[in-house]
């Protein structure tokens, strides 16, 4: 039994935020069932680096977490396409969609309006801003969000800042907190009986990761320093040049400091009055960083985690992302299952990082095609060939 084994989710999302939530859903087992406009689908199916893919409607941004999903196509803005969705409704389990706040409601399907078709139904509505407040009909990227949350004003030193996460961050956690939001919605109304509504917005799920820097500034009155790639809870805490490139080191025990000295032969700094203390170093680590770079620059990388790990000092190399991908542990971990997806080939997709003893989850299925399982769900749903065949002509489906 899978862990989301005979739930059947309806997701309505588009490029990132609301896909990378009902992708966690699909990968433990759920059923979701992708409903996609006629025409093109998911706009992330024309977005990527490999054109060809694009074209095919199946671009590199739709296949990274679409998998495990199926598709059906539905024009929603015809009164038959409406009542198919209503009949869909009456048979799942939850709805995600991330439109802008009140567009479903226009359509005619606010929760309230389906929780009267299926009160159980679970309804998430993820946004950029939330679906109520001074901001919340205003259109949102990532971006923005980035920019409004304080993440970009946190990132990079004096010379460059504010700086963007490389990677579209808020709305990746967006996706998360909705799927972590479901699930415990699920639970209650395993408990209850009773669905609800659920309102995800990527501005508040971006800033509890910052819980540690914000807790400086909200009780401790200590605005966020830029300190680029250090880390400000200890010193030597952060990334140091070698002979052949850069080292993480994070000496953040008094211990751990202490070793790293003998390690480098620098045992005379453990007294060093700038340096003795965990907060002094803090201070003077612009003064520090040079000496243990001095001793770094004699060796490789590869020696100095290999001499640091061996004594408990967290440390490691500074990899490639094509690096950090083809690690020996990542593959261990089965973090990446290849699978045969028509038209492409074989490609790598993310599994379910969560390893359970009892249950599967991981990747079982390609990103579907636009449409792929239109006829096979209607049929389903309890519409005939004939029925199938008029809605097609009508571009309803």
């Amino acid at each position: 039994m899978k862990l989301l084994e005979g739930i059947r989710v309806l997701d309505l999302t588009n490029v990132l935020a609301g896909p990378f939530a009902t992708l966690h859903l699909a990968l433990c087992g759920a059923e979701v069932i992708k409903i996609e406009n006629p025409v093109d689908g998911d706009l992330a199916r024309k977005l990527g680096i490999v054109n060809e893919y694009n074209k095919k409607l199946m671009g590199t941004s739709f296949l990274a977490q679409n998998a495990n999903k199926k598709s059906l196509t539905l024009n929603m803005k015809f009164e038959e396409g409406k009542e198919i969705f209503r009949k869909i409704v009456s048979k799942a389990d939850v709805i995600v969609e991330n439109f802008r706040p009140g567009v479903m409601a226009r359509l005619g399907f606010s929760y309230e309006s389906l929780s009267e078709i299926n009160p159980k139904i679970i309804y998430c509505a993820i946004s950029g801003f939330g679906q109520t407040g001074p901001d919340a009909f205003k259109p949102a990227y990532d971006q923005i969000i980035q920019g409004l949350s304080g993440v970009m004003a946190i990132n990079g030193d004096e010379s460059l800042n504010p700086l963007r996460a490389g990677f579209p961050v808020c709305d990746t956690v967006g996706g998360i907190n909705a799927a972590f939001a479901i699930m415990g919605a699920l639970f209650f109304r395993e408990r209850t009986g009773q669905g609800q509504f659920i309102d995800i917005a990527m501005l508040d799920s971006i800033m509890p990761y910052m819980g540690w820097v914000a807790a400086n500034l909200l009780i401790g009155g200590n605005q966020p320093a830029l300190m680029g790639n250090d880390n400000f809870t200890a010193a030597p805490s952060g990334t140091f040049s070698t002979k052949d490139g850069y080292i993480n080191i994070a000496a953040n025990k008094q211990e751990q400091w202490h070793e790293l000295c003998d390690i480098l032969e620098v045992p005379e700094l453990k007294e060093d009055p700038r340096f003795k203390e965990r907060d002094t170093r803090k201070k003077n680590r612009k003064e520090l960083t040079p000496i243990l770079e001095a001793k770094l620059k004699a060796k490789n990388t590869s020696c100095w985690v290999d001499a640091l790990n061996q004594k408990g000092i967290p440390s490691g190399e500074i990899l490639s992302l094509e690096s950090a991908l083809n690690q020996p542990q990542i593959k261990h971990r089965k973090t990446l299952k290849t699978i045969n997806t028509p038209g492409i080939g074989e490609i790598p997709l993310f599994n379910l990082t969560a390893k359970f003893d009892k249950t599967t989850a991981e990747v079982e299925t390609p990103p579907p095609a636009l449409g792929q399982h239109t006829e096979e769900l209607l049929k389903e749903f309890g519409y005939s060939v004939d029925e199938i065949k008029i809605y097609k002509e009508k571009g309803i489906i």
